[in-house]
């Protein structure tokens, strides 16, 4: 496996793209703080800026498992899996963000995917790492 690999090109650019979203759902707290009017360090106030708090707080508590496992699946696993996969978590948390922010309580779907994404990454890693023990 080397740097240039499609493989890690394409887990490379998935991490890339998954650092765009966390700025682009930390963006949309800063609008959200700027168009209601709520002076920092202030966490509560219009429901659509909690809203968006918490889009940006479940991001970030999903990304570092996430990146940790993604980049272990790649190394250990297979990297053009683990790019699948991080595709699939990237549909995953734009879907759990966009539907968030319109209704919480229909957040479930692109939370599901995301979760299930990052399960089977750490799977998919777990597994390689075993593999290398037994031989």
């Amino acid at each position: 496996m080397t740097l240039n690999s499609p493989g890690i090109l394409a887990v490379a650019l998935v991490t890339v793209l998954a650092l765009v979203l966390y700025f682009w759902v930390s963006n949309s707290v800063g609008s959200a703080r700027g168009k209601y009017n709520i002076a920092a360090p202030a966490m509560t106030g219009h429901p659509d800026f909690e809203r968006a708090v918490r889009v940006q707080a479940n991001t970030l508590e999903h990304l570092v498992p996430f990146l940790a496992a993604l980049w272990l699946a790649a190394w250990f696993f297979q990297p053009l899996v683990a790019g699948a996969l991080g595709v699939l978590w990237l549909i995953g948390r734009i879907i759990y963000a966009i539907a968030y922010r319109r209704d919480p309580a229909k957040r479930g779907l692109g939370y599901g995917i995301g979760y299930a994404a990052t399960v089977m990454l750490l799977l998919a890693a777990l597994l390689g790492i075993v593999q290398r023990f037994m031989v």
